[in-house]
């Protein structure tokens, strides 16, 4: 017999009626009915209702709240049955109990609470090991490890190998900052924290490896959101000797669809569309489209822009219809302008009701030409609303994939309890910055579609790359290219970008120099692991579904970290401090 259970707290039936047992746990509730005392006692899988007899009253005084105890005791039909429990038939006689470990001081917030939201987050986050006894919480954390155990069958399935890649490494320009770790062995030198392993998996697949896999952690310094968690995260990194794009598309089709089949409430759809970039722009404003969301964006600037309007003259006009948004009041509209001017940065929306005719904001300036070439562009109908986006061509999709998404929210189109993917593909190669400089779109080590003779050849900012991203509910899943694994192509990739030969011979030693000893065509992606489980769990904030998150600005509250270190540290390493002078 096991010292502290003979059984766990959710297996005891009416088939144990009679027995003996012994059960540990925490205290969840406790009930004082004067001559009878019932306690519900917690352990990960369950709840079990204790019976504390009035001989026992005097020794179970001390027991509190989330203390940890050890009942012994027997088995009996429970009088009034709770169904909502495994457990709910029987309940248990305590014949003795032991006080395992206090519950000494008052708790910061209520654990099983079901407005456990409510609670501040700095002090969920800072008593996290309480926060993790919250039912819903840590049954997102065993979920999560049920995905990752999921996420390697799948893999392994397909004859993958997981190999570990160095977490120390060297620092490298992949669009992030790096996290850098001084050494204490090369003064004046650091180490930095992968952002992610793909030089290594590449270098890998130089060595002869056919399929790599590992759950990598990666490390990059930006900005927290909602949907990422600030500072580290893990991916379920792979990459794949002599593959093209559709091979790893595949992969990722097989193993993404499979395990939301196998872990997600709700109908996973089946059918994963490829939507190329450039139209995933104009068609939803966003490569991360929702595919829940039923409007579509269309361009009408061509029927438009000569308007005497003159908030549309010179600029790209975005129109969206609303099915039957006719309906809607004016004041709705109203609403809706004063979002996408404070929440989206535009100057304002126009808007339209089809209704008898032609009312609205703009109604006025529509001539009827100009209402039958719109009205046969975007498909309207009579009852149907539509609004207007006006700004820059950098703007104006951006802007209108806002105002789609803002639109399925306030009128309840998104679909309930459906997961719907779509790859998208043909990602520019390079992008022109807000200063005029050319620099890689995605990823700098994705080949380019043509290879040398589209870098040779091309407007750089008409050349596609072998790029491609996996999105599921407005958020992106994964993203992998085809690899560049000619030297000589690489060379003239960076040059676009600013790079010379030397810089990437330099940054990129190990890399460029595996290329010059056969490098195998080969490609790969990174679904990420914390969405993948926000996803599937039903949560919006990714801090729900991760053990010890840290908060918005990026500190650890529980481990205070981060936090200052001694002198003698920062001699070991060599660094000193450089501090502000007082004014």
């Amino acid at each position: 017999m096991q010292q502290y259970r003979t059984h766990n707290c959710n297996e005891l039936t009416k088939e144990n009626i009679g027995m003996q047992v012994k059960l540990s746990g925490w205290v969840q509730k406790i009930r004082n009915l004067g001559k009878m005392k019932f306690i519900d006692l917690r352990d990960e899988l369950g709840i079990t209702q204790i019976v504390i007899s009035d001989d026992l009253q005097d020794s179970t005084k001390e027991i509190t709240t989330e203390s940890t105890i050890m009942v012994c005791g027997e088995v009996v039909e429970r009088q009034s049955k709770n169904y909502k429990i495994k457990t709910g038939e029987i309940e248990v006689i305590a014949k003795q109990i032991n006080i395992l470990g206090k519950c000494n001081t008052v708790l910061p917030f209520e654990i099983n609470s079901n407005e456990q939201n409510d609670v501040r987050e700095d002090l969920r986050l800072e008593y996290r090991f309480l926060d993790l006894r919250n039912d819903k919480i840590h049954k997102n954390i065993l979920l999560r490890s049920k995905i990752l155990q999921t996420l390697r069958e799948e893999m392994n399935k397909m004859e993958f190998i997981e190999i570990q890649t160095p977490i120390l490494t060297s620092s490298s320009p992949e669009g992030a900052r790096d996290f850098l770790v001084p050494s204490r062995l090369h003064p004046g030198e650091f180490y930095a924290l992968p952002q992610a392993p793909q030089q290594f998996k590449q270098l890998l697949m130089v060595a002869g490896f056919n399929k790599y896999y590992q759950i990598a952690p990666c490390f990059r310094d930006e900005d927290p959101r909602a949907d990422r968690s600030p500072g580290e995260f893990y991916q379920l990194d792979f990459e794949m000797s002599f593959a093209t794009q559709d091979d790893v598309l595949k992969v990722l089709e097989t193993v993404i669809l499979n395990t939301f089949r196998k872990h997600a409430k709700g109908t996973v759809d089946l059918n994963v569309s490829r939507i190329p970039y450039l139209e995933a722009i104009e068609k939803y404003g966003s490569d991360k489209p929702d595919l829940r969301n039923p409007l579509i964006i269309e361009d009408v600037t061509s029927i438009l822009s000569n308007l005497e309007f003159r908030a549309f003259q010179n600029k790209i006009v975005k129109a969206i219809k609303i099915p039957n948004g006719a309906s809607q009041t004016r004041k709705f509209f109203d609403n809706l302008s004063e979002y996408v001017v404070e929440e989206l940065g535009a100057k304002g929306l126009a808007w339209l009701k089809i209704e008898n005719g032609l009312n609205g904001s703009i109604a006025k300036f529509i001539t009827p030409c100009v209402e039958k070439d719109l009205i046969e562009k975007i498909g309207a109908k009579e009852a149907d609303a539509v609004v207007f986006i006006a700004d820059d061509k950098e703007k104006a999709s951006k802007i209108a994939g806002g105002v789609r998404i803002e639109l399925g929210k306030r009128l309840n189109l998104i679909e309930k309890d459906v997961f719907r993917f779509c790859f998208i593909v043909d990602f520019p190669m390079y992008e022109l910055s807000d200063e005029g400089i050319i620099n890689f779109n995605h990823n700098p080590f994705s080949m380019p579609q043509g290879g040398m003779e589209s870098i040779l050849n091309s407007n750089p900012l008409d050349i596609l790359a072998f790029q491609y991203d996996m999105v599921c509910n407005g958020y992106e899943l994964a993203s992998g290219a085809v690899r560049n694994h000619d030297q000589d192509v690489m060379i003239k990739a960076f040059e676009i970008a600013g790079y010379t030969k030397e810089d990437v011979e330099k940054k990129f030693g190990a890399l460029f120099k595996a290329f010059s000893y056969g490098t195998p065509p080969h490609a790969g992606a990174a679904p990420g692991v914390d969405r993948i489980v926000m996803l599937i769990a039903g949560e919006e904030n990714i801090r729900e579904v991760i053990a010890f998150p840290k908060n918005k600005k990026a500190r650890d509250l529980m481990m205070k970290a981060p936090s200052a270190v001694t002198q003698k540290q920062l001699d070991e390493v060599h660094i000193a401090l450089k501090t502000s002078e007082k004014k």
